[in-house]
């Protein structure tokens, strides 16, 4: 039997499918447009000759201010090479409030042996201050192996263990301590420099509700970033390219912390934009000012 159809069932069947083509084209187009969603973790990376690593934001600031410490009691790179080692292998450069029996912070220190109260201990200035102090009371430190070095310090059960952490420590010291330029990249999601302060600290300002205390938190705090960069480093004056490029790292490292957008220096910017990656060349900027803002 041969099924006929009238010429209006045709008709409307011909324009259902031109009809169902043009919204398939359409929607192809339309997504074709749309960048894909994708999400933006923060974290931070060091590219050097020497190699590459990746970090949370916590290792990267710890990292900034361990070589800041260093460069106040001017200590050569093989100093702040040791201190990396040790990190990492006592916390993986994480500030611990727990470790063996009542060990603590970034170098798991005890209070039991002398090296401070518990609070002082989780002060990464601090405690990286009083392994800088314990390391140059070792003789030869600088020319004895490094596993040797750390355990003259750390009196650990498995001193060997600091060896094998030294060709990571080599890759963050050489761009924490600025010589190596331009080598530290972090990203930060927007709300990451957009919330930098607790609800407790935004419902303790005088008459204003959370939410616009939260709000004029939002605003970058370069004044506080330099006075917490103080306390590692001392005087933050650029006397030097490399010291220049120290206090940029450091302010990058810490740009989620105070709230911080940019980062200028010697004719290039970081920016907490994800979409802008690195350092870019940037007008306005100087040898002789790290500017946050």
């Amino acid at each position: 039997m041969r099924l006929r159809f009238s010429r209006g069932v045709v008709t409307i069947a011909a324009i259902v499918l031109v009809l169902a083509v043009a919204i398939t084209v359409g929607l192809y187009n339309l997504l074709s447009r749309v960048e894909p969603l994708r999400e933006i973790v923060a974290g931070c990376s060091v590219d050097v000759p020497e190699g590459s690593l990746y970090l949370e934001v916590e290792q990267a600031q710890i990292a900034a201010t361990i070589a800041a410490v260093a460069a106040r009691r001017k200590l050569p790179e093989r100093a702040v090479v040791i201190a990396y080692a040790t990190a990492l292998q006592e916390s993986k450069l994480f500030n611990l409030d727990y470790g063996d029996r009542d060990s603590l912070g970034v170098f798991q220190q005890r209070p039991s042996q002398g090296w401070g109260k518990p609070k002082q201990l989780m002060d990464p200035v601090y405690s990286t201050n009083k392994f800088f102090a314990a390391l140059v009371k070792v003789k030869g430190y600088l020319k004895m192996p490094l596993a040797d070095a750390a355990q003259e310090v750390q009196r650990s059960a498995a001193g060997y263990a600091y060896g094998p952490h030294e060709s990571d420590a080599k890759i963050l010291a050489s761009a924490f301590t600025g010589r190596v330029p331009k080598s530290l990249k972090c990203v930060y999601p927007p709300e990451t420099t957009r919330s930098a302060t607790s609800d407790s600290d935004a419902k303790a300002a005088d008459g204003a509700s959370a939410g616009a205390a939260r709000n004029a938190a939002a605003e970058p705090r370069p004044a506080e970033a330099r006075r917490q960069l103080a306390r590692a480093l001392g005087s933050t004056a650029i006397v030097s390219k490399r010291r220049g490029w120290l206090v940029a790292s450091w302010s990058v490292a810490h740009a989620g912390k105070y709230g911080l957008r940019k980062v200028g220096y010697d004719g290039v910017a970081w920016s907490a934009d994800p979409d802008v990656e690195g350092w870019k060349p940037a007008t306005g900027t100087t040898t002789t000012e790290v500017r946050m803002s």
